[in-house]
């Protein structure tokens, strides 16, 4: 049983609790959207798994915006996650917390359609089962994810102390974030802040986009290192960390991804396998220590074999 707390929205102000939850587990667990549909939400409430203010919540009730929400997760058992031989670039590691270079590719968890192959899997034989239950059985030690076609650094917690401390800064948007990436087009200023709230997109339960309805605020500075033909090579900074805030941002000012086959063009560039874009640095206080720690990882072999494409197409 995995038990979470979300903050009701405040746009959730009078409306029916079920509906308002499937949209926030969606957005919670958004690669198990399929999961949560409205029969299965309003069961869950049904069967006393959903609580506010300490008092179980009917399907019926009125949220009123802004309030905390705990939800009991039952686990999925055909989905709980084994320990697999998988290598791992790992960046460092003590006995609290161990910080990753996750590959293009690898899903972050188990979920369902990737029972296995998923960097929790990797973990559980690398650490032999000494991992954080904070999150259950399917995500032991995960306090944040990186979309599957995203490489780059995440921190994975050890024990649920760390885990807790970890998710706090997470919460407060203390970590340090930067990301690098390869986009369409120029960009009109060499750097700039984009501030515009995300929401699961209207259209595509799937998707994401930049609204006003049922929406978190989203901040996301950018500067660009380099101007190479019709792309750019950038770098951005998240003050906050909602689900493909850069790959929607990005796209809502019209600069998408390279590569990104959910918010870039319809011709999406194949040959990248999805969106050009790493987690480059990761910087936290140490959960133990009370030390500052930040860790860097290069662009990927797949990046820079981009970059210099471009470059040698720009040059003729």
């Amino acid at each position: 049983m995995t038990r979470i707390e979300m903050s009701a929205p405040e746009q959730s102000s009078g409306k029916r609790a079920d509906a308002c939850l499937t949209a926030m587990l969606t957005d919670e667990y958004p690669d198990e959207a399929a999961r949560f549909t409205r029969s299965y939400v309003q069961k869950l409430i049904e069967e006393g798994h959903v609580f506010s203010g300490g008092k179980v919540i009917k399907k019926s009730d009125r949220l009123s915006g802004g309030e905390t929400v705990t939800v009991e997760l039952p686990d999925l058992e055909t989905d709980d996650a084994f320990p697999e031989d998988i290598p791992l670039d790992i960046v460092y590691e003590d006995s609290d917390v161990l910080v990753v270079n996750k590959p293009k590719g690898m899903v972050v968890h188990p979920a369902p359609g990737n029972p296995s192959g998923t960097l929790v899997n990797a973990l559980l034989w690398h650490c032999k089962g000494e991992l954080s239950g904070i999150n259950g059985t399917v995500r032991p030690g995960i306090v944040h994810r990186i979309d599957k076609d995203t490489s780059g650094l995440l921190v994975v917690a050890k024990n649920d102390n760390a885990h807790l401390k970890l998710s706090e800064q997470i919460a407060a948007h203390t970590v340090t974030r930067r990301y690098y990436a390869v986009v369409y087009g120029r960009l009109p200023d060499s750097s700039g802040i984009i501030d515009a709230a995300i929401g699961r997109s209207s259209k595509d339960r799937k998707k994401f986009a930049v609204t006003e309805k049922n929406s978190k605020n989203a901040v996301t500075e950018y500067s660009v290192l380099e101007e190479i033909g019709n792309f750019s090579f950038i770098e951005l900074k998240l003050r906050t960390g909602r689900t493909h805030q850069i790959r929607v941002h990005m796209s809502s000012i019209g600069h998408p991804l390279a590569g990104d086959p959910v918010y870039g063009p319809q011709k999406v560039i194949r040959e990248l396998n999805g969106q050009c874009l790493h987690a480059g640095c990761l910087g936290f206080i140490h959960p133990s220590t009370g030390e500052y720690m930040e860790f860097r990882a290069d662009l990927p072999d797949y990046f820079t074999s981009f970059l210099n494409r471009l470059r040698r197409t720009q040059n003729g």
